[in-house]
């Protein structure tokens, strides 16, 4: 290389690099928008959580076919983009294959990398036909209409070029190695399974003309991988980076535990504690905002939370096995979870458009992307949850946003208002009078 591509490659790396260096201190900044709520507790369960459900895939193979071909595409993804430090290295200092001194290992590697690179390609291929060809259920759901759906199969062409970039460079590489003679500094080195399939389509060509397509390639697959990169922050695919501390952070209390309020809860105490006085003077910070119950919008939800909501995947596999969305009801956690990210983009947007302040916006999480309707039509049976193969908890954010109607609002369905009435007047979810409550017993 020259030392024009090598200035010219050090400024693409800085680019991609820092681009993608601003997106995370913004996606940090949003998350970060989130209450505070503690994580820390149990070390231990939560690295084997992260190494068993984000590392090995363990809730992915619930459902085989989709699990495996998602473990191909994973770790081929991974496993290839290694070499993206080889590429580094040889853009950065002008060499070629710079590793290649490692003789049978690093034929063994670049032959794993291609084998790799072919199974990622039939496994995305399988993935395109199944969104838009089969068109199965939970990815024909109106929740991916549009944009959604768009990104999705973007990613997936992303993969495609990016695989099909890597095979014909390692092509035009292998033609110019076995070029009778030699050509430049093209020296026997890597194993090329897949690609010396491919190379014949260079046979005839001036050799020239192959290594201004050999070069082409490599710049294009660099290119395309530093694009990739900085795609992320606005895909559903930054799961690939946030899947590893979403599970870390996930809530490990049993499913179906939810937490009390801590402001009620001393209420509670004091109205059961004979010794307390209720008019005691407590002290007062005029400044202080008062708290709210519940959630309305993403400031009031806890950074896992927020957190939960960008490492969404948009699967669907919480839709699919909703049983209120699958009796025909309009509520789908997959939606709620988008809706959430969404909120918080546009959060984030009016903080950057007023230099880091955010400015009320007559807008909130609540009625403006998701409605009482679907909150009411959660069973809060935690299927979503058990489904969701990277601990995402989309009832969390439901229960919260359920609180904050009942009790900013007093906006429950006539149903629930009617029992709690009960228990308020009855002790009790019936419409009986204490006394009455033993009356049965008489019956016989």
């Amino acid at each position: 290389m020259t030392i024009l591509s090598t200035i010219l490659f050090a400024i693409l790396l800085l680019a991609g690099f820092g681009y993608f260096t601003l997106n995370v201190k913004k996606l940090i900044r949003n998350i970060k928008l989130g209450k505070d709520v503690d994580r820390s507790d149990n070390a231990s369960a939560r690295w084997n959580n992260m190494a068993m459900i984000a590392l090995g895939q363990s809730k992915m193979v619930k459902r085989p076919v989709a699990g495996f071909l998602h473990i191909i595409v994973y770790v081929g993804f991974v496993v290839i983009n290694l070499e993206l430090l080889e590429i580094i290295i040889d853009g950065l200092f002008g060499t070629h294959r710079v590793f290649s001194f490692m003789g049978g290992f690093y034929d063994v590697l670049i032959g794993s990398f291609e084998i790799l690179a072919l199974l990622v390609l039939v496994a995305v291929v399988v993935f395109w036909t199944r969104r838009n060809i089969i068109k199965l259920l939970r990815f024909a759901n109106p929740d991916l209409a549009g944009a959604p759906k768009k990104d999705a199969n973007t990613i997936l062409y992303f993969e495609i070029v990016l695989m099909s970039l890597f095979l014909l460079m390692n092509a035009a590489d292998f033609h110019l190695q076995n070029v009778p003679g030699g050509f430049g500094h093209y020296k026997a080195a890597g194993s090329f399974p897949v690609s010396q399939l491919i190379a014949p389509l260079f046979d005839g060509v001036n050799n020239h003309i192959v290594f201004m397509l050999e070069r082409t390639f490599w710049w294009m697959h660099i290119t395309g991988i530093l694009i990739f990169l900085n795609y992320l922050y606005f895909s559903k695919h930054l799961h690939i980076l946030l899947a590893f501390p979403n599970t870390f952070y996930a809530d490990l209390n049993p499913k179906g535990q939810f937490d009390n309020l801590e402001s009620v809860t001393k209420e509670v105490k004091l109205m059961m504690d004979p010794n307390a006085d209720p008019f005691a003077a407590q002290p007062v910070d005029e400044n202080a905002v008062p708290s709210k119950f519940g959630a309305s919008d993403v400031h009031d939800l806890n950074w896992v939370q927020l957190l939960n909501a960008y490492t969404c995947t948009e699967c669907g596999r919480c839709t699919s096995s909703c049983p209120a969305n699958q009796t025909g009801k309009k509520l789908s956690p997959r939606k709620i979870m988008m809706a959430t990210r969404d909120r918080l983009e546009e959060v984030g947007r009016n903080i950057d458009a007023n230099k880091g302040v955010f400015v009320p916006d007559n807008k909130s999480l609540l009625n403006d992307y998701i409605t009482t309707e679907e909150l009411w039509a959660c069973t809060s049976c935690n299927a979503c949850v058990e489904e969701c193969p990277v601990s995402i908890s989309p009832l969390s954010i439901i229960m919260d946003m359920r609180r904050y109607l009942v009790m900013e609002q007093s906006a429950a369905p006539q149903s629930l208002n009617a029992m709690m009435s009960n228990i308020e007047n009855n002790g009790a979810p019936w419409q009986y009078n204490q006394m009455d409550r033993l009356n049965w017993k008489d019956e016989n």
